[in-house]
């Protein structure tokens, strides 16, 4: 059985989480009001994944993702972010930190079972509706920055790669590049695990986070525009 740590500084959302994976037939092993707690009780638990909010006191759940992921005694831990998208940066720097995934306060709860368990089974979840409101102020440009592709290592892809990365960094799943492509969902998902290789992303979360850090994905709509 899937075993989970709830981690969110207000009592009524832990709660709700809570009641939620149990009625799911998810164990829930603990609950932390803060990051500093989730630590802890990650150390002292080893739970399979931790459903962890981001803006928290005393430590923050970007920097609590960074110490659970960095510490040996939890390496099998892998963390979802729970978060209401209020601040795009914030998303973005708990994915860098480790995160496997995000979704939203507001999702069903037959949604947050089986984000748990997509996570527990070592998959990134990068959901469509999480994926839009992080990518809302951004855009995937029809000609990316000039030098984006020459870059190592993306300058390893393959014409048909580098499509499917721009399709995996707009959030769409293997069947939705497969439609979009004209190709089965196993060829797509054996062009994702190649790209994956090539880039030494441990899943599609860290896809995304190279595609906005090398210009293929550009900050729009008032945000600060790249150098």
């Amino acid at each position: 059985m899937t075993r989970v740590l709830v981690v969110d500084d207000q009592p009524l959302v832990r709660q709700a989480v809570r009641d939620i994976l149990i009625d799911g037939g998810i164990e829930v092993v603990g609950e932390a009001a803060n990051g500093r707690e989730a630590v802890a009780a990650v150390r002292a638990s080893t739970p399979d994944v931790v459903v962890m909010d981001i803006r928290m006191p005393e430590l923050d759940g970007i920097e609590a993702t960074v110490q659970i992921m960095s510490a040996p005694l939890s390496m099998t831990t892998r963390v979802l972010i729970l978060t209401t998208f209020e601040e795009d940066d914030y998303v973005i720097a708990a994915l860098r930190a480790g995160a496997s995934g995000f979704i939203g306060k507001g999702a069903e709860p037959e949604d947050i079972v089986k984000a748990v368990r997509v996570i527990h089974r070592g998959e990134a979840l990068l959901s469509s509706a999480a994926t839009r409101a992080l990518i809302e102020r951004s855009v995937l440009p029809q000609h990316p920055r000039p030098d984006a592709w020459e870059s190592e290592p993306l300058r390893q892809l393959t014409e048909r790669e580098r499509e499917v990365l721009l399709l995996v960094a707009g959030g769409a799943s293997n069947q939705a590049i497969a439609d979009d492509l004209v190709i089965s969902p196993h060829t797509a998902k054996t062009h994702v695990n190649r790209i994956m290789s090539k880039l030494h992303a441990g899943d599609r979360a860290q896809l995304v986070i190279q595609a906005y850090e090398s210009g293929l994905v550009v900050p729009s709509r008032g945000a600060e525009q790249r150098d």
